[in-house]
């Protein structure tokens, strides 16, 4: 039998459907999901991935299937249902405008009961994150298997990574989540749309407030990113690079740093920092949601 993951990311996989002119006559199809990118950029760093989640058993579904096996993932834990698949419509791009299209879908229908016996045992860390939790009933099911992990002692990193779901009935959640993480990934536009205000400090604060013992990762695109452990602050500017696309770019600096927390433990905060910021910056420099190498973000390190 084959080994056991050491990482998990559960969640969401979907598709993401493109606009691709003005007339919205063509659109382009592309597989996607955030949780299902943080999986693939972990397993690129050559870690025993899983993805766990459901998907469709329809072309859609079909897509994802072969690109996790193309990605390394470990397909025990993919779920297939004769269910509709999850869209996202993106019907514009500059500013981006989108909808999600998934009423009792397949991704609704995950069970974590179902997942290979005996995998907790062995995990080392499960990320959560996306649409997935904003989602019922599979949002409940999401929180309940992280408070099932907490106990087991499992570490978990948790990105919320705003999305227009994400109004007053996802407070709970969003506070759940955060006390229950040791690794929180937030940008200065989740922050906004989550505490729906322009003070983004104070919703910082909040946020941090609710899980002092957290390390709390704060992207701010071009202008790189800053950790925060207790009362410690560091900060590292992006590095200079010409940007392709930037879909993807935060799934992989989360994934980037629990790669660093899990393998260079000795190392310290701003170390861990600096290769969060380039894998986030690697994952710009080719289009769509790119997963880099280890190389790749090497080579970015100031």
């Amino acid at each position: 039998m084959a080994a056991f993951p050491l990482f998990v990311a559960a969640g969401e996989a979907l598709t993401d459907m493109i606009v691709q002119d003005p007339a919205r006559q063509h659109w382009l199809s592309q597989v996607g999901g955030s949780t299902w990118n943080v999986a693939r950029t972990m397993a690129r760093l050559d870690v025993p991935t899983a993805f766990a989640g459901a998907i469709s058993r329809d072309v859609f579904g079909d897509a994802l299937w072969q690109a996790s096996e193309a990605a390394r993932l470990d397909l025990r834990f993919i779920q297939r249902h004769d269910k509709s698949p999850l869209l996202a419509i993106v019907h514009r791009t500059d500013p981006p405008a989108y909808f999600f299209v998934g009423d009792d879908s397949a991704d609704l229908q995950f069970d974590a009961a179902a997942l290979p016996q005996d995998w907790r045992a062995h995990c080392k860390w499960v990320h959560f994150g996306g649409i997935s939790l904003a989602r019922r009933p599979l949002a409940d099911k999401l929180v309940a298997l992280a408070e099932q992990l907490k106990q087991d002692g499992v570490r978990i990193s948790y990105d919320p990574n705003y999305r227009l779901l994400m109004d007053q009935r996802y407070d709970a959640t969003l506070r759940r989540m955060t006390e229950l993480a040791d690794v929180i990934k937030v940008s200065e536009e989740d922050l906004e749309g989550l505490f729906r205000t322009a003070d983004i400090d104070g919703a910082f604060a909040t946020l941090r407030s609710w899980n002092t013992a957290a390390t709390y990762l704060y992207t701010k695109g071009s202008a790189g990113a800053s950790l925060h452990i207790g009362d410690e602050t560091w900060h590292m500017p992006a590095p200079p690079i010409t940007v392709v696309d930037t879909v993807g770019a935060g799934d992989a600096s989360i994934a980037a740093l629990a790669w660093s927390m899990m393998h260079r433990p000795q190392q310290q905060p701003l170390q861990h920092l600096g290769f969060a910021v380039a894998a986030g910056a690697a994952a710009c420099l080719a289009p769509g949601a790119s997963p880099p190498s280890l190389a790749q973000i090497e080579a970015l390190i100031t």
